[in-house]
């Protein structure tokens, strides 16, 4: 039974019991079920989202987004170096990257790119966030490594995280130099939430080298194309050890080697033979011939 016939037999049960009597014409009350102009109207549904061809999607108008369509980021254009000066007399904290924030550096500090300036790189962390993958960190003396690094994230609702890297885990017997770190793992979103917070002591220079692996390129979607930008240059770190094994295989005049695709073997199905039945046999008949008397 449909819905609207259900409806209509109790709308007329309804009817039957609470007729008007009081009249000499038996006159049955009309009730309203409050659902006038709001019935379903399926075979309208039907038909209006019958054509499902304009919603299948089309690969052809997705295949800038796909993986093979990351944009590539120049091995030149890869990398940050911030120099940290403190000549307050006392030791203070400095702040690095922190876009949305703009805290102001205390008296006597001072925060350098040398590559572009730290409103650039604040300003560009806003719209073109990017991923920092290995960090090179001297000092002019050698008991600024004590100081851990602060990388705090923060929003606008007020929420805020904290996470401490301490410089002297990423020593090694290879780093001959006192003075320079070397860390190939240290990593660090850089968003306009994001800011660098490091406690320099008097007199001390510090310099940050940082990778850039990964960053967004809001410039791609005016052509259509991924926001997303990779580092595929492996990061150089100085020692033999790891670049040798880090290196790529040679290739010829600059031309990856193509990659050859196994594709799954086909196993037959076994071969059934079939075997008619040979036809039986008829029986031999013999004309027996019966002596005459």
């Amino acid at each position: 039974m449909s819905y609207d016939d259900e409806l209509m037999r109790y709308e007329e049960a309804a009817e039957d019991q609470f007729d008007n009597y009081d009249d000499d014409i038996y006159e049955e009350d009309d009730f309203d079920t409050g659902f006038e102009g709001l019935e379903d109207d399926y075979d309208g549904y039907d038909e209006e989202y019958d054509d499902y061809d304009l919603y299948e999607d089309d690969e052809e108008d997705y295949n800038d987004y796909m993986r093979s369509s990351i944009g590539k980021i120049d091995p030149n254009d890869r990398t940050l170096t911030v120099v940290v000066k403190n000549t307050s007399g006392a030791a203070a904290e400095a702040v690095i990257f922190g876009g949305n924030a703009e805290k102001a550096q205390p008296a006597g500090v001072t925060v350098e790119i040398e590559e572009s300036s730290h409103k650039e790189v604040r300003e560009e962390s806003k719209s073109n966030p990017f991923k920092i993958a290995g960090m090179k960190y001297s000092v002019s003396n050698a008991l600024q490594f004590d100081n851990v690094l602060r990388i705090d994230r923060r929003t606008a609702s007020g929420s805020k995280t904290t996470r401490v890297y301490q410089p002297r885990n990423a020593t090694s017997p290879q780093n001959f130099n006192q003075t320079l770190i070397d860390d190939d793992n240290f990593e660090m979103d850089v968003t306009g939430q994001d800011s660098l917070n490091v406690v320099v002591q008097d007199g001390v220079t510090a310099v940050f080298t940082f990778t850039i692996k990964a960053r967004a390129n809001l410039g791609n979607l005016l052509k259509g194309s991924n926001v997303a930008e990779l580092s595929r240059a492996p990061r150089t770190t100085g020692l033999p050890q790891l670049d040798l094994i880090r290196r790529r295989r040679p290739t010829a005049f600059g031309v990856r080697p193509r990659r050859r695709r196994v594709r799954p073997r086909r196993v037959a199905p076994p071969r059934v033979r079939y075997v008619r039945p040979k036809p039986a046999k008829r029986a031999s008949t013999r004309l027996v011939r019966r002596k005459k008397r």
